[in-house]
Parts: structure tokens; sequence; C-alpha cells
């Protein structure tokens, strides 16, 4: 199965480590040539010179009405666009303030409501493009110490159905992603605030699993090149009847508590 995607133009936020640097890459292996987005200019070189492929710097925080305009200005036109930008961490429920509240909305929510908007009416007279949520198990089975991720993440669900609609018999698709925990730099610093810090990584990652995420089937952290597989297939012309669904790369549950 060969996932050609030579001659399309796509935009990856948050691109300059972990999973959205996963996705990048795996883009331009298949031939795209990829927008690689951080808020700084050094990230955004440093995460290019790791990959192999085409790649354009788009250094802006597209978490902001006047970085989302910047990366217009440098990508007018888009053929795929992947939401991928995304902050968590643990909080006590009754400790989150509303700005807290607000900053997960602006970042996690509002960011790819904004490029969409910016980008899907191009895609719809071209008659082809792809965008794409990268949500998280954490919209369905909301965790308790980060309840504010949760939500923002259950929402990425309902915009992208919402798009979806929007786009319906365009040649565009819209769908999320919903992401199991994934092995990242800052996963790991996740990891130590819920686990003892002297533990080695690898008893630290199967602690976590056990006493957090007991429902995983596969009992262990995903690797981001499993989440951007994933992401390249529904990119390809081979995802074009996908469409407006939540596709699970979750690792699996226990219990069938997600569609």
């Amino acid at each position: 199965m060969r996932l050609d995607l030579s001659g399309k133009t796509a935009l990856v936020t948050g691109s300059t480590q972990g999973i959205g640097k996963a996705i990048a890459a795996g883009l331009a292996a298949a031939g795209a040539r990829v927008g690689v987005n951080g808020r700084s200019a050094e990230s955004v070189d440093r995460a290019i010179n790791d990959m192999t492929g085409d790649f354009v710097a788009v250094a802006a925080d597209v978490a902001t009405t006047e970085g989302a305009d910047a990366v217009r200005e440098k990508l007018p036109h888009v053929d795929i666009l992947i939401n991928n930008l995304g902050i968590f961490g643990a909080q006590p429920a009754l400790a989150i303030t509303d700005d807290d509240w607000r900053r997960y909305f602006e970042v996690n929510v509002l960011a790819a409501i904004r490029l969409t908007r910016a980008y899907l009416p191009g895609m719809r007279e071209r008659g082809w493009g792809r965008i794409q949520y990268i949500a998280s198990d954490s919209a369905v089975v909301i965790p308790v110490e980060m309840i504010h991720y949760g939500v923002s993440k259950t929402a990425l669900l309902a915009v992208s159905r919402g798009f979806a609609k929007e786009a319906a018999g365009s040649g565009v698709t819209v769908n999320s992603v919903i992401a199991g925990p994934t092995h990242t730099g800052g996963v790991e610093d996740f990891v130590y605030e819920l686990v003892d810090k002297s533990l080695p990584w690898d008893q630290a990652q199967r602690e976590f699993m056990r006493k957090h995420r007991p429902q995983s089937l596969l009992q262990r952290l995903i690797e981001p090149e499993e989440i951007a597989s994933m992401v390249v297939y529904l990119s390809s012309p081979l995802a074009s009847a996908t469409t407006g669904g939540a596709l699970r790369v979750d690792g699996g549950y226990v219990d069938a508590i997600l569609p």
C-alpha cells in the first residue's frame, strides 16, 4: 500500500517535538511538503535539521490571531491541516482557575478552529483536502488529575464532527485521531509527577499505566510514530471515504467505552 502525497502541502501545528514532529516526518516521507510549526524559530530550525524531507519553517504562536495570520502568510495554500498543538498538565480539579480553563480552550481548541476556518474554504474550492484534530482518550475517559485537558479534547471531537458536516460532498475529509498515552518528553515529565521520581523509566512507565491508565490493553505508552502512521493514512487519497470519524490509536480498552 503506497501512501503518495507528492504535490501536497501540509501544515502540522506544534510539530517541533513529540507526536507533531513524528507526523511531520511521516508526511514528508510520503512526499508532502510540510510546514513545521513552533513558537520560536530556533525550535523549528532544530526540528527541521533533525528530519529528512521538504520542510517549510513556520515559527508562530498559532494560539493567537496574530500567529495564525503569520502562518497564513507563510503558507497561503494548505492541502493537509493537522491540528496537533496542545498543552496538558496535572492539576487538582477544584484548583483549576478561570484563567487555566481559558488557556486550555485557547490553545487546545480555538487555535484549531481558527486554522480550520482559514484553510477549509480553499480546500473546498480545490475539491480536495484533509483536516485532522489530534484528540485523546482523555476526551472520553476524563482523567481526574486533568479535567480541563480532557474537556478540551472532548470539544475537539465535536469540532471535528461539525466541520466534517460543513465540508460534506466537497472532497475534503475531516477527522479526529484519538491518541492514547504517548511516549514523549513532556509525557515523561508528567509521568514522574504521578509516580516515584527515583524509579527507572521503564518501571515508572509500567507503574503509571498500572495506577493511572489500568484500562489500557496495550499496557505501555504508545510511540509517536504509531500515531503518525494513522495520521499519514488519513491524509492520503486512500482514506477518501473516511470523514466525520474519530479514529482510535489509544492502545485498546478493557471495556468498550469508546466508539
